[in-house]
């Protein structure tokens, strides 16, 4: 296993559309593999291929604290979501140290694939229903602080930027 590079807000290539995965191959499963370890190591609970410059439909997902029930969605596609909207803190590996309050639907429903090619019909409510569509949205070449008014992601920028030069000072 290999940890990989996260890309960081506002890097252009967490904008590229993710194409779907034309076979679950053991190239696909060494993927799953590497985006675990990055992101328990990050230390995160998901995480999009997007995210470590991959542009191919893969998430993996751990909301368990043992670091022990490792979801995999390959292809994921939201099959039913609640008219229900709920409203969560969310942060992002991506968007290092920022939590902002997001929108979305209260209760989903999404196939996808697994690391073995078995499809799945996952019904999700509560922090894994926004997780799923938080990483679903990088897949789709969005990042949650998009979500957010124009002011707040200005300013968000401009926090990161400023992380970025005390960083480089070090």
């Amino acid at each position: 296993m290999a940890l990989l590079d996260i890309l960081h807000y506002p890097d252009p290539r967490l904008h590229t559309v993710a194409k779907p995965v034309a076979q679950i191959d053991d190239r696909i499963r060494q993927l799953v593999k590497d985006m675990a370890q990055t992101m328990y190591d990050a230390p995160g609970i998901g995480l999009a291929a997007t995210q470590v410059n991959v542009h191919e439909r893969v998430i993996v997902i751990d909301l368990s604290e043992e670091q022990n029930k490792l979801l995999v969605l390959i292809n994921p596609e939201i099959v039913w979501r609640s008219e229900e909207i709920q409203s969560y803190e969310e942060g992002c590996l991506s968007v290092p140290g920022i939590f902002e309050t997001v929108k979305r639907a209260a209760q989903i429903k999404v196939k996808a694939f697994d690391e073995h090619g078995q499809e799945q019909l996952i019904e999700a409510d509560g922090l894994l229903a926004v997780c799923i569509q938080h990483e679903m949205d990088h897949l789709a070449g969005k990042v949650f602080v998009e979500k957010l008014s124009t002011l707040k992601q200005s300013r968000i920028k401009t926090k990161l930027q400023k992380q970025k030069r005390e960083a480089a000072a070090v």
